[in-house]
């Protein structure tokens, strides 16, 4: 399987190949190659159909029946390779060379790759394009570069400080403690401080602990499983106690949630009722739902719940009652849960939409209490002071 981006007689052309046949886009415009214009470019897949976008003008190619996943597992190449002969006869038209040229700002699935020096696996041969200190976006917040002699300088717009911009003025003189996140509040001329797993107060300074997570709509728990490699990924359960007054949330979300390849499996709220989605490698997620007669999960009663996958086969019990059980693939395409090891509660790392990260299937994040998770059939509770968080409170009294 391949995707590949790439030049040919001035034309852009989209190639990829998800082990079936390589399909084929070329943009109809030709791209200024006179080393100064800009052109924006925006191209990818929904399954097996295929869409190339230059600067606005699009051209898409409806995909026939077959294979819709696009299965690598290697490095993600940009302007060239390490080696030419690693390129798959079928990606480019002609013998594959290298790229000359300027490029920036690229985004994966709506993730910025940062072209530094430093943030990249590896590289060779690249430069500074700009051909100055200024480079591309040093300024933040849309602040202005200015070249100096002795480098560069930001001019930057009201509410931003700082040598590149990155500090808001009203984090400036933050007291938050040093395990905390300082959050702007421009509307109030003020700020919030976003406490790490373990710590609460105004200004993240009470060190705390607790059994029963409390999450207050902007929290989460980020866990790592450290027998993963140990797991039978055929098999996958996961339990808990949750309690809520919200109708809509995710409160678990176990895959790496970094793109839309990564396998998962969810559990939350959609309209007061349980909620289960997983997906195994096929990227068609199908939610299974409980159905609305039966009692709503958003009463402030603690609630049990177990999700079991085995293989293909689903099953769902709230408050030790089978509620769902279902075969989401009888042809057992995929059989395993490759989660990465990766368990969020209540949400995702802050700044990242829940309805963006999940496309949709959820909507906002968890606002009430979880205790007493319990993964595979591990005899300990999974310790949720040692993971890695923010926001979450002491839940285990009645607060």
């Amino acid at each position: 399987d391949f995707l590949c981006i790439s030049l040919v007689n001035g034309f852009i052309q989209l190639r990829y190949n998800l082990g079936d046949k390589t399909i084929i886009l070329q943009a109809v415009q030709k791209i200024h190659a006179d080393g100064k214009t800009w052109h924006l470019l925006k191209a990818g897949r929904v399954g097996n159909e295929g869409y190339l976008d230059l600067d606005g003008t699009n051209i898409t190619q409806k995909g026939s029946a077959g294979m819709k996943a696009l299965d690598v597992h290697t490095d993600f190449y940009v302007g060239g390779v390490s080696s030419l002969s690693l390129v798959n006869s079928m990606a480019v038209e002609d013998e594959p060379t290298g790229f000359s040229g300027c490029i920036r700002e690229i985004l994966i699935n709506d993730r910025e790759l940062k072209l530094t020096a430093t943030d990249p696996k590896g590289g060779a041969n690249v430069g500074d394009c700009d051909g100055t200190a200024c480079g591309y976006s040093v300024c933040k917040n849309n602040g202005t570069c200015q070249v100096e002699s002795s480098g560069f300088s930001c001019s930057c717009p009201q509410g931003w400080i700082g040598n590149t911009c990155e500090e808001s003025v009203h984090c400036s003189q933050n007291r938050c403690g040093s395990r905390a996140l300082c959050i702007p509040q421009p509307v109030l001329f003020s700020y919030t401080c976003a406490c790490a797993l373990g710590w609460s107060g105004k200004h993240c300074d009470n060190k705390i602990k607790f059994f029963t997570a409390k999450f207050v709509g902007n929290s989460y728990i980020k866990y790592i499983d450290p027998l993963y490699g140990k797991r039978d990924l055929q098999y996958t359960r996961i339990s808990l106690n949750f309690s809520t007054n919200q109708a809509e949330a995710l409160m678990v979300w176990m895959g790496k949630a970094e793109d839309e390849d990564n396998d998962f499996l969810a559990i939350g709220l959609a309209n007061g009722t349980l909620k289960v989605v997983i997906n195994l490698g096929e990227r068609i997620s199908v939610p299974l739902i409980h159905s609305k007669d039966s009692s709503t999960c958003c009463d402030e009663r603690w609630h049990f719940v177990t999700v079991i996958q085995n293989q293909t086969c689903i099953k769902v019990y709230l408050d030790e009652e089978l509620i769902i059980f279902e075969d989401i693939d009888p042809d057992r395409k995929y059989t395993a849960l490759n989660y990465g090891g990766i368990c969020y509660f209540g949400g995702f790392e802050i700044g990242r939409n829940i309805h963006t990260v999940t496309a949709g299937l959820f909507q906002k994040e968890f606002t009430g209490k979880i205790k007493d998770i319990a993964l595979f059939q591990d005899s300990k509770k999974v310790q949720l002071m040692k993971a890695e968080g923010y926001n979450v409170h002491n839940g285990d009294h009645r607060n």
